[in-house]
């Protein structure tokens, strides 16, 4: 079995923290997330879109932009949604989350955006 890696990430070191599962990979292309975009509404998921400063990251709560888009299937609409986002917010983290009804919680979040990182 290979060993297992360590990422050196801690909260005194913004530049190291980590969010969510895809924080750990290189950073998503515009056509990565378009597929996990396409993956929430697939799955009859609502999709959302949060912000948050980059210092308040860790809260337990982010901003949320609009109402969740309930129902709403089309990628590029939801996509239309984070860059509008990130455009008024443009020092913030964005994330897209998308809400699954049957198990009322997330049932998938990512931040698609990062806001710049105050060392």
């Amino acid at each position: 079995m290979s060993e297992m890696q360590d990422y050196q990430s801690s909260l005194s070191d913004p530049g190291s923290r980590k969010f969510e599962t895809f924080s750990y990979l290189p950073e998503l292309t515009e056509e990565q997330i378009r597929t996990q975009v396409g993956y929430i509404v697939s799955k009859g998921w609502n999709p959302a879109v949060e912000h948050t400063e980059p210092v308040n990251a860790f809260s337990h709560y982010w901003y949320m932009w609009k109402l969740p888009m309930f129902g709403e299937t089309d990628v590029d609409t939801i996509l239309a949604e984070a860059e509008a986002c990130h455009k008024a917010h443009p020092t913030h983290h964005v994330r897209l989350v998308g809400y699954d009804n049957y198990a009322q919680s997330q049932g998938t979040s990512m931040v698609i955006h990062r806001g710049p990182i105050e060392v």
